[in-house]
């Protein structure tokens, strides 16, 4: 049975601490149940504010497919494999955990500088564990100024040769859409589905008006009717499977 389901910004999980904000789709921060709260293949979807200097010290995942999305400043991440970089707004990072990695993230702007970081990180289970660890990114900027969505990072055989970013899930697909204020769009219909408003105001056909911070999670739902109230960034995760409740 199809269900559109609205998740407005205020119903998030919040938690705080003297340097970071994060309001999360899917309570991840403590001792939950990741997959026990999951929606389809996505585990964590957080929409964090790091204040300037600030960030998390080096900790490690295993078994994890982590994609980090900047809408506001800069992040600056190192690993165990001596990678490091800096994300800026249109760059789209992927980490592979796999058989392990340690790593350090936070907001690349100083203290003096002042400038806060605003990044979603979205978290999805590989299809397969003890993949060698990965860190990669891409910059999607002049690909998103059409204003239709593009396939950012896919694990699914159809989306190969497009220049998304290879992700291990062979059943999920996040694409990325910034369409500007009238501009109607279509994202597909999946099993299962995760819609979220980063920025804007937008109005999805049988959901209503979707504002910053507001989600929509569907099920076996066909192809989403997007338009654009007022110049909007959306990210959706197209998503083909789920974990056995």
């Amino acid at each position: 049975m199809t269900t559109l389901q609205v998740i407005p910004a205020a119903d998030r999980l919040h938690w705080a601490n003297a340097w970071l904000s994060s309001r999360q789709s899917f309570p991840a921060t403590g001792n939950y149940d990741l997959f026990g709260n999951a929606h389809g293949v996505l585990l964590v979807h957080n929409d964090d504010v790091v204040d300037a200097g600030e960030g998390l010290d080096t900790h490690q995942h295993q078994n994890m497919e982590i994609l980090t999305w900047v809408v506001d400043g800069a992040v600056r991440h190192r690993d165990s494999g001596g990678r490091e970089g800096v994300l800026t707004p249109g760059t789209l990072g992927r980490m592979r955990a796999g058989t392990g990695i340690a790593h350090s993230e936070g907001n690349a702007a100083s203290r003096a500088e002042g400038t806060a970081l605003r990044v979603i990180q979205m978290w999805v289970a590989p299809h397969a564990d003890g993949l060698p660890p990965d860190q990669t990114e891409a910059d999607f900027t002049a690909a998103l100024a059409a204003g239709e969505p593009v396939v950012v990072a896919s694990g699914r055989a159809e989306h190969a040769g497009s220049g998304a970013l290879d992700i291990a899930n062979r059943y999920a697909a996040l694409h990325i859409a910034r369409p500007p204020a009238g501009r109607t769009v279509t994202l597909p219909g999946a099993p299962f589905g995760h819609l979220f408003v980063t920025g804007g105001s937008v109005t999805v056909d049988g959901a209503g008006t979707l504002g910053e911070g507001d989600a929509l999670r569907t099920t076996d739902a066909g192809p989403l009717t997007v338009t654009a109230d007022r110049d909007a960034e959306l990210l959706y995760w197209e998503m083909h499977a789920s974990f056995d409740r």
